[in-house]
Order: C-alpha cells, then structure tokens, then sequence
C-alpha cells in the first residue's frame, strides 16, 4: 500500500504543472481561475457598485461652457418677492450634452481670366488645403483612422456611424482612398519617428504574431521613453532588427530572451526580469526546491532596492549591490536535481551580467512591460479582425500604431497623434 502511494507521489512529481500567465509568458486571459476566485470577483464586483463613486458621482466641470442660476423669485406660500442676496447657494451640478454635429462644407468657387495686357490665362490661387481633389479635411481623415485602427470598427460599421452620427455621407470605397491618402501623408512622420529611434541610447523591443493574406507574419516594436516604431515582416529573424537599426548601435538593449533578440547591436542588454519572474514560478511550480523560489526572491530585492535607489548614498549603494551580486553567486552555487531548476540555474549563470544593470543606470527600465504595452492593442485588433488582406493595409496599421503610440509618449490622444502627423507642418517631436 505504501509503494504504490509512493509511486503515484512519484508520478505526480513528474507531471509537469499547468501554464498560466503567472508562472509563463501567456497573457491573462489565457488564464484559469477557480469556482472560490470568479465568486468572490463578482462579489467584490457587487460591493463595489453597492457602495458608489466617492464623493457622489462625476466631478464638476472646471470650466464650464455656460451657467444656469437658479434663483427663487417669489414665495410660492404667501407670494412675496424674495431678495437674491437673502438666498443661499444650495446645490450645484452639471447637465452634459453634445450639440448637434454636422460637418461644416465649404464651397470653393476660383475664378480666371485672360489678362487684357498680355493675353495669358490667369486662375486665382486658393488657400493651403483648398486645392481641387478629394473633399474630406484632415479632421475627418485623422476621425476615420482613428476609428479604424484604435477602434477596429469595420469599413460598413464606420460608414454607418459617419451618417448617423455626424451626418457625413461617405462611401466604403471613399473610406479606402481617404485612408490611401493618410498612408502617404504619414510618410514621413514614421520616417521621424525612425530616425529619431536610430538615434536613441536605449531601445526596448518585443514581437507578436500578424495575421496578414491568410498568413503569419510578426508585428516588432522598437521603443523608449520618447520613441515608439512598429513595423510588421515575414520574418521573425534578427535580420529585421538589423533592417530597423540600420548601423547605429544603442548602448542598452531591454528585451526578453528570444533568440533574435539575443542578436542585438547594443553594447549592453537588460534582460526583461518579468518574463523571469514568472519563469522561476514555473520552475516552483514543477517541484524545484532548491533553486527556483531563492532565485526569485534575489529578483524581486533587486525591484525593492530600485525603488529605494534614488535615496541611497553612493557608498550604501555599493554595499547592497556587493551583497546582491553575492546572493547571486551563491544561489548559482546551489545544486538542484530537479530539471527545470537545473535548466534556470544554467541559464542565469549565462545571464548573470545582464540582471541588474538597471541599478546602476535609472533611465534603463528592469522589465519590458512598455514594449508588450505597445503591442497590447494590435493583439486585440488581431482578434477582433483577424489580421490584413493586404501588405497595404499591414504597412498602414504599423505606420498609424508608430505615430499613436509616440504620440501618447508626448501626451497626446490618438485622434490627436493622427492630426498632428497629417500636417505637414506639425510634428510629434516639436511638442515635446
């Protein structure tokens, strides 16, 4: 009875556990959640909408469009008329509407002559963006990609929308040329953004799955603090990295352990300590004793001290960066018999220089949280659409993604990004 006990524990120890966004890179949704957990989400949920926002509601408005004084003029009991300055101020809210939207048509008549003089035909000159050609301004192109490509709303369910709600008719093939013509005029603010991008001292980069023709292609993105470039390939290689940075070579690289990222150009490379947070919990998770749970507590002091470092003294710095490398040592000494504790261990004696560089340097970040950020909203624009029917549109998607999320490094909105690149004579860095 005690062997076969013994060998069924045996067996379970070799089960390898469950994937979960806690313990491996699959996002959350992927996740699983117990009966107990969804029970009390959702009466945590109930409590919540039973207590209310805090403080009653909305806050008022700071500048309001107009105000609505109401005062009593008279006694509804006895009729006498009643003074405004013996009244008190008793309640004060908003009412919030929209007017009506409507687009604003401008009709634009030129005129022309031979002169008497000479005889040459004449034609007036019409001021910038009245030229003759499509009819739609950049606010309404800067509505319809935000719309598209923030939003996902399909080319049907956009045309509907125009008409009903802003009263423009538009047609789905003039939704596609307008969006042909935004295209060409973001041209060379994505052309910006990559200069700008070959220039910076600290790139942070990660790739997801496209769906492009039926086919899979992969989505990168290169970015930093002020800087945000998306670009979708064939390919999953280094050789797009090596067609993104061209020569320049950045002196930090944040990523996570891919193999093309392994192949960066920069001098030094920040390993995302994210990705091996949850790593060492799968490592707990399948049976590891020995080196996973010691690895992962040396990961996250690394995180207190961060938080911690801008306090310290120089010479106090250095005792506790002493100390951690020590831990470090130590733990890589240890002996695990477990498989995956042994894999992690040999991996982080590879890695050991690439841990901690975050400490010594507090513009390089110690996850790579940003870049997954970045490509948050083109995992879900994959799901809802399901991908591109052409290079086009895939070129046009990463164009648009490059110049909203460098605009919101600038603190801007989408709508706001796409305007603001659509002018020629505008542009994302000059409002930094």
């Amino acid at each position: 009875m005690i062997e076969a006990l013994w060998e069924e524990l045996q067996k379970l120890r070799q089960k390898k556990p469950k994937k979960t966004s806690k313990n491996s890179s699959l996002p959350p949704a992927t996740g699983f959640k117990s009966e107990v957990q969804q029970e009390e989400k959702e009466l945590q949920g109930k409590r919540e909408a039973s207590l209310g926002r805090e403080g009653g509601g909305r806050p008022l408005s700071e500048n309001p469009d107009q105000t609505l004084k109401a005062t009593v003029k008279s006694c509804q009991s006895c009729g006498i008329e009643i003074s405004e300055s013996l009244q008190n101020l008793l309640q004060r809210y908003d009412k919030i509407d929209l007017p009506p939207i409507r687009p604003i048509v401008t009709r634009v008549e030129r005129y022309g002559c031979r002169c008497p003089g000479c005889g040459e035909p004449q034609i007036a000159l019409v001021p910038v963006d009245m030229e003759q050609g499509s009819p739609f301004g950049d606010r309404i192109a800067a509505l319809v990609t935000t719309l598209r490509y923030s939003h996902a709303i399909s080319y049907r369910r956009l045309q509907q929308l125009l008409a009903e709600v802003f009263g423009l008719e538009i047609s789905e093939g003039a939704i596609a040329n307008l969006l042909t013509r935004v295209k060409g005029q973001l041209a060379t603010e994505v052309d910006e953004i990559l200069a700008a991008l070959r220039g910076s001292r600290l790139v942070c980069s990660d790739e997801t799955s496209a769906r492009v023709n039926g086919k899979n292609q992969w989505e990168w993105v290169f970015q930093n603090e002020s800087v945000c470039f998306h670009i979708i390939r064939p390919s999953r290689g280094a050789e797009v990295i090596e067609t993104v940075m061209a020569e320049h070579r950045p002196e930090v690289w944040v990523s996570d352990l891919f193999s093309a990222q392994k192949t960066h150009p920069a001098t030094s490379w920040q390993v995302c300590l994210a990705h091996q947070l949850r790593d060492c919990q799968y490592g707990m998770d399948a049976g590891d004793e020995i080196f996973s749970q010691r690895m992962k507590t040396i990961l996250l002091r690394s995180f207190v001290l961060r938080t911690r470092w801008s306090t310290l003294a120089e010479s106090t710095r250095y005792q506790y960066r002493c100390r951690l490398y020590r831990d470090l040592r130590a733990v890589l000494a240890l002996t695990p018999t477990q498989e995956d504790g042994i894999r992690l261990q040999n991996r982080y004696r590879e890695l050991q220089d690439n841990l901690f560089l975050f400490l010594d340097d507090a513009s390089i970040p110690a996850t790579n949280n940003a870049s997954e950020q970045a490509l948050r909203w083109s995992v879900i624009f994959r799901k809802v659409t399901n991908g591109f029917r052409s290079d086009w549109g895939r070129d046009l998607f990463a164009a648009v993604r490059s110049v909203v999320n460098t605009g919101k490094r600038q603190g801007l909105s989408a709508f706001e990004s796409i305007l603001v690149a659509l002018n020629p004579l505008e542009s994302l860095f000059a409002l930094s």
